[in-house]
């Protein structure tokens, strides 16, 4: 084991990981997958938010960094096969003031 990967990741590190994530997750055209890929990732790192031992920290690093990189692959992958159709939660549906009650 090389003394680099002892090493705790910097905070920049660990911020580029975080912002890598929400990148991929916007790359997933399916909302229900895009939304469950945020906020894993936004689950994760606010659960390992208050690790203190640097080889957890590393630790908890390089699974993200690896969890990113099957999040990447899968979002190649989902785009190959994406529906044509949005869902229902992206859909754009205009409302008419006279169906309204004020």
């Amino acid at each position: 084991m090389s003394v680099a990967a002892a090493s705790a990741p910097s905070r920049a590190e660990v911020l580029h990981l975080y912002r890598s994530f929400l990148r991929v997750a916007r790359k997933f055209t399916d909302y229900n997958i895009r939304e469950y890929t945020k906020r894993r990732a936004v689950d994760a790192f606010h659960h390992n938010r208050n690790l203190s031992d640097s080889s957890a920290i590393s630790s908890a690093f390089s699974d993200g960094k690896a969890q990113l990189e099957v999040a990447t692959r899968q979002a190649v992958v989902y785009s190959l096969y994406a529906p044509k159709l949005k869902s229902v939660m992206e859909a754009q549906i205009p409302i008419h003031r006279s169906e309204c009650t004020d």
